[in-house]
């Protein structure tokens, strides 16, 4: 009697499989749409400083999820390029680590043991510009799922009027456009795209048109495993856009304060709130990536036709037979997979049991999913 059957090669093939799911995060999610405007009870800011936390609903809520964070980090002024270290005047020591953190993890080291700074095209041996002064957006797992899909990240942001308003009316938007087909790979991280503002003028609409390849300009690195957005802070300069951006205090008084006023003289905290209220909307599709494991489990007609259960005996004849001369037969309720030394490692259940016998041969297929 066959008891255990060994499978070939023939007989197991491996899989995979990519779902995908829209990830839509509007603006009003992250400015605060529950409670209070002011209050807004779903961002949470911690003792330490060195970041923010957005979630869907009021953080004290055991409904609420984790969307994303937000923080700062700039290079220290020993480092050639570096415009605004010497000018901070809050959370000096926190928003280097911050960066250096972000960029040990997310560039890693040089050749001499270095930690590398953010490069703007991910071109690490050619050099190029870098970027000094960030803006990190790191989204949770709960989100991103495995990854990021290359391709489908956009972020859009108001970049006139005051803070604290309900609309703009000039958005920006940055993508990683073109990233399904060209993205790095030079990263300890994983893989990486260049996110890209459109490079023309501003509108009531969102600017650019990124099916020309020259209306687009490089402003910061999208992480797809990590699930971690790296902006240049120069995206809310000149450089970037048509016109400054007028970055104005909570009171909404007529005084604008630029971008590098806020990396330098405000903590995290009030920053990330400035950015906040000028994401006008983020999205993209995360990545669950579905290994399946599929073996072929084939019965021929001389085998399993007996069944080792106890029951399947009494008084040393087969209950199944009404007489001494008709053929063996087994019903087939489950099928398992064993290791080398016969350890159970899965078990497949049938909805009903399968009749065998001799003048019968079958061929089951086994998906494991992981």
């Amino acid at each position: 009697m066959t008891i255990f059957k060994q499978l070939l090669s023939d007989d197991m093939v491996s899989t995979k499989t990519l779902l995908h799911e829209a990830i839509p995060v509007t603006g009003t999610i992250v400015s605060g749409t529950y409670g209070d405007f002011r209050l807004e009870e779903n961002v949470q800011n911690f003792t330490h400083g060195m970041f923010q936390s957005v979630y869907d609903y009021p953080f004290l809520s055991s409904s609420a999820n984790h969307i994303f964070d937000v923080t700062f980090g700039i290079t220290d002024s020993t480092v050639t390029g570096s415009q605004l270290y010497s000018s901070i005047t809050s959370q000096q020591a926190k928003k280097r680590n911050i960066y250096n953190q972000m960029a040990q993890v997310l560039m890693g080291y040089d050749k001499d043991g270095n930690i590398q700074r953010f490069d703007e095209d991910g071109d690490l041996a050619a050099g190029g510009a870098k970027i000094n002064d960030a803006i990190f957006l790191s989204f949770s797992r709960l989100l991103v799922k495995d990854e990021i899909k290359k391709g489908s990240f956009a972020l859009t942001l108001g970049v006139s009027g005051t803070y604290g308003t309900t609309s703009h009316n000039e958005l920006a938007l940055i993508k990683d456009a073109g990233a399904e087909t060209s993205y790095r790979v030079n990263s300890p991280a994983g893989e990486y795209g260049i996110l890209y503002i459109a490079n023309g003028s501003q509108g009531t609409t969102v600017i650019g048109d990124y099916n020309h390849t020259t209306n687009k300009k490089a402003c910061g690195l999208i992480y797809y495993q990590a699930g971690v957005a790296v902006l240049t802070s120069s995206v809310f300069t000149t450089d970037y856009l048509s016109a400054s951006v007028d970055w104005s205090n909570e009171a909404l008084s007529k005084d604008a304060d630029t971008i590098s006023a806020h990396l330098t003289g405000s903590e995290i905290s009030s920053g990330a709130d400035f950015l906040r209220h000028r994401i006008n909307n983020v999205q993209f599709n995360n990545t669950i990536e579905l290994n399946s494991s599929v073996y072929f489990c084939r019965v021929k007609h001389n085998e399993f036709n007996y069944s080792s259960n106890p029951t399947y005996l009494t008084g040393s004849q087969i209950r199944v037979k009404e007489v001494s001369t008709d053929l063996p037969i087994s019903y087939i309720t489950s099928i398992g997979l064993y290791s080398a030394d016969n350890q159970l490692l899965a078990v497949g259940k049938f909805s009903e049991p399968i009749r065998k016998d001799s003048n019968i041969e079958l061929t089951f297929r086994l998906r494991v999913d992981y």
